[in-house]
């Protein structure tokens, strides 16, 4: 049969198992394939296959249909279709083979943005396989050829971040999910628009999580900043996470009472429960470097004794806390072993609450009226010279 007469044929034979409401698509479909509007066909296959109607057809369409004209339509629209297909797919299995044979037709050097998007949804589906090594050696690649564009859609960096945080998640390297969550999130548009409450709520928790039991990550400024920590709490959160908006907000004000008074909640988390102590030292830290950020610079050299008051660890174990902060670059500075004094130049900088802004306004003020009076007292003093 010729395709000139199959595939008017195919399209009426979808349209009849179709229901009323959908059947003028189909009827649009063949005008714009027999018109050869290619553009204008692409985007009404694209709104369609997004409708939970379009169910049924995904896989018959892209197979018997736009199979035909696949290599005259941006290669990055077919992709979009193909996925969508495959989700009809009976098992992951199944699916990956048809996301492999679709990552395949795209494999062209006029085409590699496309090539990224269908493989790194590839290595989607071998996570869910379990198969990491494979799904890792699959990012990899398509994070070598996105190192070689100029620019690319959103919506392939969006899909690239999104697999390579759950990556990281599912082999618990923390610090590296936190950042790669933040990339993800950092392409997407609209949180309510484009996110599911359940996937907001999943991606808050997850982040809060990451930046908590991470080894290599100190300073939260970016998660307390963002929209998405607010998905922890309200009516669209599968549970009240208060308590761990709660913790981020106390430890980026070394808040050592706010942390002991949600011990219960630390103790009670499957994850959090196993690293209490280094959670514990962690908050001595962001304690520690509070001290610090909260005395004007010229006071900045505080005593053993003072540090441990501001932090509650004992005088002896002072230095070490010091020599850890110093290590890892939150602050900067020296250790008087002999007069047990730590003398510190230099505080990582972090997002304030209004408590601490109004302690920095505070500051100001005084810095502001120290000015005035060494003006005063220039003026008073020089008064001759200014005559002369």
């Amino acid at each position: 049969m010729e395709l000139s007469d199959a595939i008017p044929d195919f399209l009426a034979a979808q349209r009849e198992s179709a229901a009323d409401d959908e059947q003028a698509v189909f009827l649009q479909l063949e005008d714009l394939w027999e018109r050869k509007l290619w553009h204008e066909l692409t985007e009404v296959l694209v709104e369609f296959f997004e409708s939970d109607a379009s169910a049924p057809h995904r896989i018959p369409l892209y197979e018997h249909f736009i199979a035909n004209f696949a290599g005259k339509i941006n290669q990055l629209r077919l992709v979009q279709l193909g996925l969508r297909a495959s989700d009809m797919c009976k098992d992951d299995r199944e699916r990956l083979t048809f996301v492999n044979r679709l990552a395949s037709k795209v494999d062209k050097p006029a085409s590699q943005d496309a090539f990224v998007y269908a493989t790194v949804a590839s290595a989607g589906i071998l996570l869910k396989l379990d198969e990491h090594d494979e799904a890792r050696a699959k990012l990899d690649a398509c994070e070598r050829v996105l190192d070689g564009f100029d620019s690319v859609e959103t919506i392939v960096h969006a899909s690239f971040y999104k697999t390579n945080a759950d990556y990281y998640r599912v082999t618990s390297d923390f610090a590296a999910y936190y950042r790669t969550a933040l990339l993800y999130l950092a392409c997407v548009d609209n949180l309510d628009a484009d996110l599911a409450p359940q996937e907001r709520a999943e991606r808050a928790y997850n982040l809060a999580i990451a930046a908590l039991a991470s080894d290599r990550i100190y300073n939260f400024g970016e998660l307390l900043l963002h929209p998405i920590l607010n998905s922890l709490t309200g009516a669209d959160a599968p549970q009240d996470n208060q308590w761990l908006r709660d913790l981020l907000f106390a430890f980026n004000r070394g808040d050592l009472r706010a942390f002991d008074a949600l011990s219960n909640n630390i103790g009670a988390h499957p994850l959090l429960g196993q690293r209490t102590g280094f959670l514990r030292e962690k908050m001595c830290l962001a304690a520690l470097t509070e001290a610090v950020f909260k005395r004007p610079p010229a006071q900045r050299a505080l005593t053993f004794s003072a540090i441990s008051d501001e932090t509650s660890v004992s005088e002896k174990d002072i230095e070490h806390l010091v020599m850890r902060a110093l290590s890892l670059g939150l602050v900067r500075g020296t250790i008087d072993q002999v007069a047990q004094v730590a003398r510190i130049q230099w505080v990582q900088p972090k997002v304030l609450d209004m408590g601490q802004i109004e302690s920095m306004r505070g500051r100001l003020r005084e810095w502001d009226g120290s000015v005035n009076a060494l003006g005063t007292w220039i003026e008073g003093v020089g008064r001759d010279v200014w005559a002369a």
